[in-house]
């Protein structure tokens, strides 16, 4: 059986380092092409069809509505179907705690009956908060492995502790 990875990232102004940075690509899409990288994993980008602002006070409160509301922002697409995976590698950035809204889309959209979730985040400061938990609950039939929440702001240093990650879950 194969391996996917889905995930959402948002490049233009993040918070890095203290900082507000104008990123090209963001946090969790680099993380996700190294993973690519050394596991030759296919690959998805979970796009909403209405994005985040661009400007990142204006996302935060977005992302932050979103969540107090429980919305589920309708999805560009979709992969063709995960009957071909057995491992799905889940990226996201730490969005007040837990995943970007669009992530719970995503996952309430398939059945992952029989799959294992590798979740994996970025994030300056809050680790993988309770998404671990929202995972758990929102795919009960699927095992969850415990993830690895990467600092955005070393994210492109990052490879060696991706590596150790997929080393550990052999």
């Amino acid at each position: 059986m194969a391996a996917i990875i889905a995930y959402f990232s948002r490049g233009d102004e993040n918070y890095v380092g203290g900082v507000i940075k104008t990123l090209a690509v963001g946090n969790t899409e680099v993380a996700a092409n190294i993973l690519q990288k050394l596991t030759g994993a296919e690959i998805f980008k979970l796009q909403p069809v209405q994005e985040y602002s661009k400007d990142y006070n204006e996302c935060i409160a977005q992302a932050q509505a979103d969540q107090r509301r429980g919305a589920r922002p309708e999805l560009k697409d979709y992969p063709n179907g995960l009957d071909g995976y057995d491992t799905v590698y889940l990226g996201y950035p730490n969005y007040w705690g837990t995943m970007p809204m669009a992530v719970f889309t995503f996952l309430e959209h398939f059945d992952f009956s029989g799959k294992t979730i590798f979740p994996f985040c970025t994030h300056e400061g809050s680790g993988m908060g309770h998404s671990e938990s929202d995972i758990r609950r929102l795919c009960p039939n699927a095992e969850v492995k415990k993830g690895l929440a990467l600092r955005g702001g070393s994210i492109h240093y990052s490879e060696p502790e991706i590596k150790r990650w997929l080393e550990e879950k052999e």
